[in-house]
């Protein structure tokens, strides 16, 4: 199971290991992505706090520097012409520590991935029946 390669047992584990303020950093991505989906449940995946709702949902963790946020290439792209000012990669995004978390921008991210993968989820059920 990943949690066994990274050592940590939960998010909370995971955030503790940080300095203070990184912990306050995660701790408020953390918050804001429940908000956005309260459903979704917490793991730890890829040796990263990750939210489950049908799969994978977004994962994130503290880097040098910054926040990486991980939802996915299709929310990316979505998303893409808000994020030009931050770097990234196919499916994912670079939060800088010394700059404000655009939690508006990560909650519609959370969403937009939920809306996605309950949308997944519809469509395997109807395969089944």
């Amino acid at each position: 199971m990943d949690s066994e390669k990274s050592g940590f047992q939960s998010i909370d584990e995971y955030i503790a290991s940080f300095p203070k303020p990184i912990q306050e950093l995660l701790q408020r991505v953390r918050e804001t992505v429940k908000a956005a989906a309260p459903r979704a449940t917490e793991k730890i995946s890829y040796q990263m706090p990750t939210f489950d709702l049908h799969g994978n949902l977004v994962h994130f963790a503290a880097a040098k520097g910054h926040i990486g946020f991980y939802p996915t290439p299709s929310a990316i792209s979505a998303f893409q012409d808000e994020l030009t000012r931050y770097k990234g990669a196919k499916g994912s995004v670079q939060f800088p520590f010394d700059q404000p978390l655009p939690l508006d921008l990560i909650t519609r991210m959370v969403k937009f991935r939920v809306e996605e993968n309950e949308a997944k989820a519809a469509a395997k059920s109807k395969k089944k029946k």
